[in-house]
C-alpha cells in the first residue's frame, strides 16, 4: 500500500503495570473508513489519543506516521492534518451552535471572511441552520453529534478520528451519522472509526481490526473476518420429497432436516463454493425450491476472537 494516511508499527502504551497496547500495527489507506473494534476497555480510545498526538506512545513503540508526518518529530503537522471527535461532545452548551462554530474557526486562525463562510457552509451541510442561533444545550443528542463533527471539519482535515461517534444515539440518529461519514469519505477524507457497535463496523468500514488484550487479534474486510469463523452453510429446501431424498443421498456431508425437507451443507459462503453446489444440482438434475446462504456475522467473529468478553450491547435508552 502506497502513501497510507495512517501507519503505525509496534504501537505500545502502558500505564504502570497495565499494558493497554502491546505492539499494535495499523495501516489505513487514504480515502477509506478504518474501524477499530474491541470490547470496552480494549484500548481503542488510547490508540486514537496517541495517533492524534493527545497522548505519547511508549518509547519502545516503532515509527508512527499520520498524514505523511512523523508523530514523534513533527506532531504539529500531524495536528494540522487531522480532526478529532471524541466519545464525549466538545460542544459548549452555554453558547449557540453558530458561536461554537465561530469559536472553532478562531482557533484555526481563519480570517473573518473565511470563518463566516466555513460556519455557514458547515451548518447548512449538517442541517443545523435553523437551530444555529439556539443554545447548544437545547439540541438533541443527534444534533450535538452533528455539530461536533461540523466543528471538527472547520479546519478542512483530510484525516478524521471518530471515537465512538454514535454511542447513546437512537437508531435514526445513528443512521444519519452513517450517512454523514460516508459523505466525508466520498469527498476524499480518511476516517478512523472506533465503535462498540458491531453492526456499525460491518455497515461502514472498508477494513476492520479487532483489538483484544492490547493486540490486533485479526484484521481485514468484514467478509474476510467472517470467513475466519466456522458455521457458514448453504441451506437447500425442497417441496418434492423424492427430490429431497435424492439430494440427501448424494450429499452425504449435508445435515438433514426431514421434517422441513431441508439440507444444510457446510460452506464458507464464497462464490466458488456456491457455484460448485449449483453446478452439482444442475448435473444431478435436482432442483431445490429454495437456496439460502448463511455466513457468520461480526458478532460471531467478535465472540471467537475475544472469547465473548465485554461484548457491548445497544443501550436500553438512547438519546433522542
Amino acid at each position: 500500500m502506497t502513501n497510507p494516511a495512517i501507519a503505525a508499527n509496534g504501537l505500545r502504551k502502558s500505564y504502570g503495570d497495565k499494558t493497554v497496547l502491546d505492539g499494535v500495527d495499523l495501516a489505513v489507506p487514504e480515502g477509506t473508513i478504518f474501524s477499530l473494534l474491541g470490547p470496552n476497555g480494549a484500548g481503542k480510545t488510547t490508540a486514537v489519543k496517541i495517533l492524534s498526538t493527545l497522548v505519547s506512545p511508549d518509547p519502545a513503540s516503532g515509527p508512527i506516521q499520520v498524514g505523511g508526518h512523523d508523530l514523534a518529530t513533527d506532531p504539529q503537522s500531524v495536528r494540522a492534518a487531522i480532526g478529532v471527535t471524541g466519545q464525549f461532545s466538545a460542544v459548549d452548551g452555554l453558547i449557540t451552535g453558530e458561536e461554537n462554530m465561530l469559536l472553532m474557526a478562531d482557533l484555526h486562525h481563519l480570517s473573518q471572511r473565511e470563518r463566516l463562510r466555513a460556519t455557514a457552509e458547515l451548518l447548512e451541510r449538517f442541517d443545523l441552520t435553523e437551530a444555529a442561533r439556539k443554545p447548544a444545550a437545547t439540541y438533541s443528542g443527534g444534533m450535538k453529534r452533528r455539530l461536533d463533527i461540523a466543528m471538527t471539519l472547520v479546519g478542512n482535515p483530510r484525516i478524521i478520528f471518530l471515537d465512538e461517534p454514535t454511542t447513546g444515539l437512537d437508531p435514526r440518529s445513528r443512521h444519519n451519522m452513517w450517512r454523514i461519514i460516508r459523505e466525508l469519505v466520498s469527498d476524499g477524507v480518511t476516517v478512523f472509526l472506533t465503535t462498540q457497535y458491531l453492526e456499525e463496523a460491518d455497515e461502514l468500514a472498508d477494513r476492520i481490526a479487532v483489538l483484544h488484550d492490547g493486540r490486533i487479534a485479526a484484521q481485514g474486510t468484514a467478509e474476510e473476518l467472517k470467513r475466519l469463523v466456522p458455521g457458514g452453510h448453504v441451506r437447500l429446501r425442497f417441496t418434492d420429497p423424492a427430490a429431497y431424498q435424492n439430494a440427501a443421498s448424494a450429499l452425504s456431508e449435508a445435515s438433514r432436516d426431514d421434517e422441513s425437507l431441508a439440507l444444510q451443507i457446510p460452506s464458507d459462503g464464497s462464490q466458488r463454493e456456491l457455484r460448485s453446489i449449483l453446478d452439482w444440482l444442475d448435473s444431478a438434475g435436482v432442483e431445490a425450491d429454495e437456496l439460502t446462504v448463511h455466513t457468520p456475522d461480526l458478532d460471531d467473529v467478535f465472540f471467537a476472537l475475544t472469547g465473548g468478553t465485554g461484548i457491548p450491547h445497544q443501550p436500553e435508552e438512547a438519546v433522542r
